[in-house]
């Protein structure tokens, strides 16, 4: 009798703690994914910016995955191309916060989509962090949109700066009639005065145009001393081969959009010489051993490489910056909108690619012009000019 109800207790037992165990088990398998929501330009004018973007989202996404997600919640990272399009980004966004439900919103690549989606963004009360430079996606800042890349206000600083440093005191702007680049044009207008610098040609080019000759021909005219071509992929690798075509000796200094691989493959032989600012990821090997960037860099690099057979650019690494900033939200929060806005918004000293992020409630870019560095393009490749 005795055996029987020892023999009885422990069978109890160990379908208790088997119960227990596939309980917790089935938890974890089954636990609720947290859904985030992008939107980036796979196709179109700007899918040099958008194929990299949605790489690493997927490349993000499978490692936090491969790692046990987030606090055991799995990761869906739900991807839409807007093809470049503003229309197609605000139903792209419309799906995804009304129909997929995600707690959070990437993208989009381009300042056009970004603005064209900020309104939804508020509307619905979910975050949006944009991946494109336009000041005014968070100039004014707007409670629910945040940004990771260097504005073009950063960037027409540290132009402007260096060509004042140069003596370059005469410019002439070439630029992409799209929203990223009358954006840069309208940073250069506001800022040339305060270095003592005199813009005198204007030339706009469309985001399809295959020659520039004719603008640069003009701009030849004036008494310009230095260039700056503001635009993406691939219209300024085309005024470029137009640059150095017409053999026209004022200098040619290009936008922060520039600086991938794509540009030097497109631009070829016509890239040399030419000089810009940019964010660090492409000189990161140049970089000294006391920036607190550089072993992430190296790193994202290495696995980006090792993954999609090509460099990481610019463009890449601010979908790292974007999906990481939001699964540490995830995991200090969940996936409650309201919280994880709020959360995003507490972002301080995140060593990221585009730089060291500082978010506040006056504040939704997170980073300064020390992010920023000179580059020159020597022999096929970027080189970090020194200070």
């Amino acid at each position: 009798m005795r055996k029987s109800f020892v023999l009885a207790l422990t069978v109890v037992m160990v379908i208790f703690m088997v119960g227990i165990s596939s309980v917790t088990f089935a938890g974890k398998d089954t636990a609720k994914p947290y859904v985030v929501g992008a939107f980036v330009s796979v196709t179109g004018p700007n899918s040099t910016l958008g194929t990299p973007e949605r790489d690493t989202l997927k490349m993000i996404e499978a490692r936090i995955n491969k790692n046990g997600g987030i606090n055991g919640h799995p990761l869906k990272v739900i991807i839409e191309d807007d093809a470049s399009d503003n229309t197609n980004a605000v139903k792209a966004a419309n799906k995804l916060v009304n129909q997929d439900n995600v707690c959070a919103l990437i993208g989009g690549s381009g300042t056009g989509p970004s603005l064209a989606v900020a309104p939804i963004a508020e509307n619905n009360e979910v975050a949006q962090i944009s991946m494109a430079a336009g000041l005014m996606i968070t100039n004014p800042v707007k409670k629910w949109v945040f940004r990771v890349a260097i504005t073009d206000s950063i960037i027409a600083g540290k132009m402007l700066s260096y060509l004042a440093q140069q003596k370059l005191d005469k410019l002439a702007i070439i630029y992409d009639s799209n929203a990223y680049g009358t954006s840069g044009r309208d940073q250069l207008r506001s800022l040339a005065s305060k270095y003592k610098i005199t813009i005198v040609s204007e030339e706009a080019f469309a985001s399809n145009d295959t020659d520039m000759t004719v603008q640069l021909t003009k701009i030849r005219t004036t008494n310009a001393k230095a260039i700056v071509c503001w635009g993406t992929n691939p219209g300024p690798a085309q005024v470029a081969k137009n640059h150095q075509q017409l053999g026209i000796n004022i200098p040619l200094f290009m936008s922060h959009g520039m600086a991938n691989q794509t540009f030097l493959d497109q631009a070829g032989a016509a890239a040399d010489g030419i000089i810009l600012p940019a964010e660090k990821l492409v000189a990161a090997n140049q970089l000294p051993g006391s920036d607190r960037q550089k072993k992430v860099l190296l790193q994202f690099g290495k696995d980006y490489q090792q993954l999609y057979k090509t460099p990481a650019d610019q463009y890449a690494g601010h979908a790292w910056d974007a999906l990481n900033i939001v699964s540490e939200a995830l995991r200090k929060v969940g996936d409650n909108r309201a919280k994880l806005r709020d959360q995003i918004e507490k972002t301080k000293d995140f060593v990221g690619i585009a730089g060291i992020f500082n978010f506040s409630a006056d504040d939704h870019d997170g980073v300064t012009s020390d992010a920023c560095v000179m580059l020159k393009v020597k022999d096929g490749k970027w080189t970090l000019l020194k200070k």
